[in-house]
């Protein structure tokens, strides 16, 4: 095998499994952050892994006023799900039990046009048909909307969302470290550096995967098994004696050249903290995904 050391630290010589999906991207705003967040975090809701439904869905970032439509705070979330069909459902459910419910908000699509390949509309879903004939169809912000009334005015919905075809995630290393702070400050470094990064989404997973399972049936993913420090004591661990907690990190983006960058931004971050001692990846023999990353390509 080829070394590679990124900040003195062992990169391993494999690749990560990507998989492509249908992805939209929705902005969430209200009158000040407080709402703003709160609605997003619902809307986002139940999100981080893709192995069940509801669709993926990740806080990509904080948008400023002068950023947004509307002139108010605002947050963008990313929507991923192989079908778009799927999406679609999604996406208005949560938009429905997330971003309306709460005070002042307004939805608006926030995917850059030109990558738009399909789309989804608002009209006759649910969240057009809560204003149970008194919505109405509008232009306000440059944006073609629903004006739907509730309590404290109304909401905004952007009537049409783009959706990207084949975005890209499953981008993902793993890293390895010989304490619990030193692993989730190197988590958290690899997010800071790669959220700077326009487009991409990135997530820490304590629960990392493996596709299927060993011991039971029917399971979509079970732990990954090889990376668990309390099982390190068995045949089949990839730790090495030292190791104390491992932390997933997982890059998505619309196309795989910015899924690449964010990968690369993450583990030059990881292993500038002390208390690292390697970075691996996993892979499933194609039954995640085609898409193949190798971590040294991203260095050369």
């Amino acid at each position: 095998m080829r070394k590679l050391e990124i900040n003195g630290v062992p990169v391993q010589d494999d690749y990560s499994e990507t998989f492509s999906g249908r992805l939209a991207r929705v902005l969430v705003t209200s009158v000040n952050r407080r709402w703003a967040l709160e609605a997003a975090m619902e809307t986002k809701g139940l999100g981080r892994s893709a192995t069940s439904p509801p669709c993926e869905a990740t806080l990509e970032r904080e948008v400023a006023p002068e950023e947004t439509p509307d002139g108010r705070p605002g947050f963008i979330i990313q929507m991923m799900d192989r079908k778009l069909e799927h999406l679609a459902r999604c996406l208005v459910l949560r938009i429905r039990k997330g971003a309306l419910p709460n005070p002042k908000t307004s939805v608006f699509d926030a995917l850059p046009p030109e990558l738009a390949e399909e789309s989804i509309v608002m009209e006759g879903t649910i969240i057009q048909r809560f204003g149970d004939g008194y919505e109405e169809a509008d232009t306000v912000f440059g944006r073609e909307v629903f004006r739907v009334p509730k309590m404290d005015g109304a909401f905004h919905v952007e009537r049409r969302f783009g959706v990207v075809r084949e975005a890209v995630t499953g981008g993902m290393f793993l890293i390895l470290a010989t304490s619990d702070d030193a692993a989730l400050e190197a988590a958290e470094a690899a997010l800071e550096a790669t959220s700077r990064i326009p487009l991409v989404v990135v997530k820490n997973a304590a629960s990392g995967s493996k596709v299927g399972a060993r011991n039971y049936e029917d399971m979509v993913a079970t732990t990954n098994h090889h990376y668990c420090p309390t099982l390190s004591g068995e045949s089949e661990s990839a730790l090495p004696e030292s190791v104390r907690c491992v932390y997933e990190i997982i890059v998505s983006a619309p196309r795989l050249h910015e899924v690449r960058e964010g990968m690369r931004a993450g583990i030059e971050a990881a292993t500038s903290v002390g208390g690292v001692v390697e970075i691996h990846t996993a892979n499933y023999g194609g039954k995640l995904g085609k898409g193949k990353i190798f971590l040294h390509s991203l260095f050369e």
